[in-house]
């Protein structure tokens, strides 16, 4: 039973290759991407596993292959990375602590958010729920394989990991979203950046975004538990499990699809979406500050092959950037 897609490149070019549930992996004939899969198999009317079980092909060793993201866009303009916070059980005590101001006995406005979420995020069939936070992350370019570098910023305050659980979607040519699958990710943020004031919160989500091979298909598992670790000269120095899926969070996955897509700009026939969905474990609500030469492991037991990047800072530093007058 195909399980997963995934996309790699070889000296020979790009294929697409299908994992069962053992994470055995098959060349899948006649594509060189996921996204030609999808188009093939909306015009077919048949569903992504369908479709590559019906295309499989010899065995492909994962090991001896270049893993690419999951989806990509020939036009990196044409693929809209964005993301929602607050939406896990547990999610807003580091958030909360990173805004609250000293001795107000207030709640802030993610506290406020959460508390939302968690009493209508979950709408009954046909019902609209409560709004969740978003965010913009950036396009295409923005993506990173496993095993490429994730490139922090010179001007960031610091390059902290996020693990989470990302839906791919592609807008068919009627402007109906169409879910493909899931994919593990590395949102990737500047936690340093949020904490100065939560208003710059758009600000630290402008970054990179790591995503581990599969493309699951299907349906997400309503409980899933994960592993993230930061490693620094071979060794642990900060480790600690995350939970997800619909079990583990303050908002449906429909709910949250609903939000995003609401608004017509996001539903342009051709365009993909890679869309997080939070988490509510990062290192540095343990005050792990990370440094340049970390590197970051996340792991699920949805997905049979894990994320790893390692941390680099850009060396270049412009100072600031000025218009040209025409």
């Amino acid at each position: 039973m195909i399980c997963s897609l995934a996309q790699f490149a070889t000296n020979d070019g790009r294929g697409v290759a299908a994992l069962d549930g053992t994470g055995a992996a098959r060349v899948v004939q006649g594509a060189t991407t996921t996204l030609q899969l999808a188009y093939e198999a909306i015009a077919a009317g048949l569903g992504l596993a369908e479709l590559a079980t019906a295309r499989l092909g010899d065995p492909v060793a994962l090991d001896a292959v270049r893993l690419l993201v999951p989806i990509d866009h020939p036009d990196p303009a044409h693929c809209i990375v964005s993301g929602t916070g607050l939406t896990h059980l547990g999610s807003a005590e580091g958030r909360d602590k990173m805004h609250k101001t000293q001795g107000s006995g207030q709640a802030t406005d993610s506290m406020r958010m959460f508390l939302m979420g968690l009493e209508g995020g979950k709408p009954a069939a046909g019902a609209v729920g409560a709004q969740p936070e978003w965010f913009y992350k950036g396009d295409g370019s923005i993506l990173v394989e496993t095993d490429a570098p994730l490139v922090s910023p010179s001007f960031a305050g610091d390059g902290g990991e996020e693990p989470e659980i990302a839906g791919i979607y592609l807008i068919d040519a009627g402007g109906q979203p169409v879910r493909l699958g899931f994919a593990l990710g590395n949102e990737f943020s500047d936690h340093v950046t949020e904490r100065g004031n939560y208003l710059w919160l758009a600000h630290s989500k402008l970054r990179q975004a790591a995503l581990a091979p599969e493309l699951r298909l299907g349906d997400l598992p309503a409980d899933v538990r994960g592993t993230s670790r930061i490693t620094r000269d071979g060794a642990t120095v900060w480790e600690a499990p995350f939970l997800t899926g619909e079990a583990n969070m303050s908002h449906s996955l429909a709910n949250l699809e609903s939000h995003h897509f609401k608004y017509p700009l996001f539903r342009r026939p051709g365009d993909v979406h890679v869309h997080f969905f939070g988490t509510a474990t990062v290192s540095f609500a343990d005050a792990v500050a990370t440094r340049p030469g970390d590197v970051f492991e996340i792991s699920a037991d949805a997905f049979a092959l894990p994320l790893r990047n390692r941390l680099v800072t850009d060396s270049d530093a412009p100072g600031p950037i000025e218009a040209r007058a025409l």
